[in-house]
């Protein structure tokens, strides 16, 4: 997958994979995660499919609708490229945060949905509910941020609420931020994930 690695100040603390909304690529978040901390290491990856020209992780059926077999395979090779990179580059592999805008983020709660220690924490900006045919693995202890907004005319508050119960009932510790601006990523919403990131992480 078509990737930027950027080797953080303090080996310590954890890598960044960021993962970008449809139409984004690489370059899309590195910002962000500057504002989240400018020490952590990062793995900034391109969604590998096409939808008319725009970079996406997955494939979809219609607007909200997601292709439930694409987003599996998908999902799984994901996780391998991360492991990956890990050998690649030689961060922990246990210590990898997530963040994701729109299609990335689904795709960063897909990773949870199927993996039990993928990611050490996520941060999800604007999600949904990746699937809900499937039993989640034990998430107990995982730091989740989700930041929603009450008109997201993508993502209603009734499936942010949802996708926060399936993650508690496996025991993640969601946090969920909510502002007015629809589905866009807001410099306030931001602050709230470094502000929970600093906190949790």
């Amino acid at each position: 997958m078509k990737h930027i690695f950027i080797q953080g100040k303090d080996p310590i603390k954890p890598t960044l994979v960021l993962l970008h909304g449809t139409g984004g690529d690489e370059q899309s978040l590195l910002s962000l995660a500057d504002l989240i901390d400018p020490e952590a290491s990062i793995l900034s990856i391109r969604g590998n499919v096409l939808e008319n020209g725009m970079p996406r992780f997955f494939k979809r059926v219609a607007e909200g609708i997601f292709d439930l077999e694409d987003l599996e395979k998908r999902t799984f090779e994901l996780k391998e490229f991360i492991d990956q990179a890990a050998d690649q580059y030689e961060f922990d592999r246990k210590k990898c945060v997530a963040i994701g805008y729109s299609n990335g983020a689904n795709i960063a709660a897909s990773l949870l949905f199927y993996f039990e220690t993928v990611l050490q924490g996520a941060i999800l900006h604007h999600p949904m509910v990746p699937r809900r045919d499937i039993l989640l693995p034990d998430l107990t202890g995982i730091p989740v941020f989700i930041g929603a907004g009450t008109n997201d005319p993508l993502c209603a508050p009734e499936e942010t609420n949802e996708l926060r119960d399936m993650l508690q009932i496996k025991g993640a510790d969601v946090t969920v931020h909510w502002d007015h601006f629809g589905h866009q990523l807001t410099m306030k919403e931001v602050e709230k994930a470094a502000e929970w990131y600093h906190k949790f992480i």
